[in-house]
C-alpha cells in the first residue's frame, strides 16, 4: 500500500450579488469590459471541467489583452440565482457572457433575450437564441476510448465507473465507457454507481466518491473512471492507495494537474473534453465580430474530445486505442449516448 495524503476539498468564494432593478428588455449599453464567465459549483480549481474552461479563458484573455470577471456557482442554487450572476455580467457590458455547466442551459437563453447585442454562450447545453452559442461534446466517443483501455489493462476482470450526479449528461460518459468495456472484453464485470441522483452536489463531494471507490476496490475493481467533477479526486486518492489499481481522469489531463501530483502514477489517463478551446472559441469570434451561435459540436474525429497519453501509461495499448478511434470515426462503429 501507498502512503497517501488526504485532498482536502477546497472551499470556492462565491461573490455577492445585488441589484436594485430587475433585468432591462434590451441592452445595458455599457461599453465592453472584457469576458464574463459563471463558473459551475467547483469554481476554477475543480482540477476537471471548470478548470478547462478557465484555461481557454485565460488564453484568451492574454491574448487580445481583456478584461474579465469570474462568479461561481454555489450548491443548492435556484434559477433565480444563476439567471441574476449571468444578469449582472451583461449589465456590466462583459462580451461575451459564458455559463459553464448544463445547469446554466435555460438561464443562459433566458437571460439573453434580455441582452440582444451581447453574445452569450452555455457549455454543455444546447442553443435557444439568436445569440447564443451552444457548445456540446461527444463524451461518450471519449468515454468509450477509455473503455477499450479499462478494459486491455485490467487484470481483475472488474471495473468501475463513479458518476456525479444520474443525469443525461452524466450518463453519456457511462454508456460511452460500458460500450467500450464490452467492445473490447465481454467478460469484463463493470460497477456503476452514481453519487447523487439529481444534487448538483455529486460534482463537489470528494468524499462520498473516495467512499464508493473503496468500495470497488474492495470488490476487485483494478480500474475506476470517474466523471464526477471535483467529487473525482476522492476516487483517484483511493485507487492511488491501491497497489496495481488505475484511475480514469475526465475533462482535463487531471495527471498534468498540480493538485493531484501525489497521484499521478496511478491515473491511468483521462477523457480530455476541450472546453478550454470551445471557450477560447467563442471569445475570439467576439474579438474578431464574427460571434459563434447556434450549436457547436466538438466530436472526436474533430478532437473535440480524446485519451490523455501523460506518463505514458497507455504507451503499450495505443494501437487499439487508435483503431477505435478510427472505426468510430469512419462510423463504422456508433457509439450510444444512452446506457
Amino acid at each position: 500500500m501507498r502512503r497517501v495524503t488526504k485532498i482536502a476539498a477546497a472551499g470556492v468564494a462565491t461573490a455577492a450579488l445585488a441589484f436594485t432593478s430587475a433585468a432591462c428588455s434590451s441592452d445595458s449599453g455599457s461599453s465592453d469590459k472584457g469576458v464574463g464567465l459563471a463558473f459551475d459549483v467547483g469554481g476554477r480549481s475543480d482540477a476537471s471541467f471548470n478548470e478547462s474552461a478557465a484555461r481557454g479563458y485565460d488564453k484568451a484573455k492574454k491574448e487580445f489583452d481583456l478584461g474579465g470577471k469570474e462568479l461561481t456557482a454555489r450548491d443548492g442554487e435556484t434559477e433565480a440565482d444563476r439567471e441574476q450572476r449571468l444578469t449582472s455580467l451583461a449589465e456590466a457590458g462583459y462580451n461575451p457572457v459564458i455559463g459553464v455547466g448544463f445547469a446554466y442551459g435555460k438561464s443562459v437563453n433566458k437571460v439573453a433575450k434580455d441582452f440582444p447585442d451581447t453574445t452569450f454562450a452555455v457549455i454543455d447545453e444546447a442553443s435557444q437564441g439568436k445569440n447564443v452559442a451552444g457548445v456540446t461534446f461527444a463524451e461518450h466517443e471519449g468515454s468509450y476510448l477509455a473503455g477499450v483501455a479499462a478494459a486491455t489493462k485490467s487484470k481483475t476482470g472488474k471495473v468501475g465507473f463513479i458518476g456525479g450526479v444520474h443525469n443525461n449528461l452524466i450518463k453519456k460518459f457511462e454508456a460511452g465507457f460500458v460500450q467500450g468495456v464490452k467492445d473490447t472484453k465481454p467478460d469484463v464485470e463493470i460497477d456503476v454507481k452514481y453519487l447523487y441522483e439529481s444534487d448538483l452536489k455529486g460534482f463537489q463531494d470528494p468524499l462520498r466518491a473516495k467512499g464508493i471507490a473503496e468500495g470497488m476496490l474492495d470488490s476487485d475493481a483494478d480500474v475506476i473512471y470517474s466523471a464526477a467533477g471535483l467529487s473525482g479526486t476522492g476516487s483517484i486518492e483511493a485507487v492511488a492507495a491501491q497497489d496495481g489499481a488505475w484511475a480514469i481522469g475526465v475533462d482535463s489531463d487531471q495527471y498534468r494537474d498540480k493538485a493531484l501530483a501525489d497521484y499521478k502514477d496511478s491515473i491511468m489517463t483521462s477523457v480530455v473534453k476541450n472546453v478550454d478551446v470551445a471557450v477560447y472559441d467563442v471569445i475570439k469570434s467576439v474579438q474578431d465580430d464574427k460571434p459563434l451561435t447556434g450549436d457547436q459540436t466538438f466530436a472526436l474525429k474533430d478532437d473535440g474530445v480524446s485519451l490523455a497519453t501523460s506518463g505514458g501509461f497507455i504507451d503499450d495499448i495505443q494501437g487499439e486505442i487508435d483503431a477505435a478511434k478510427k472505426k468510430i470515426a469512419d462510423g463504422e462503429i456508433t457509439v450510444s449516448d444512452t446506457p
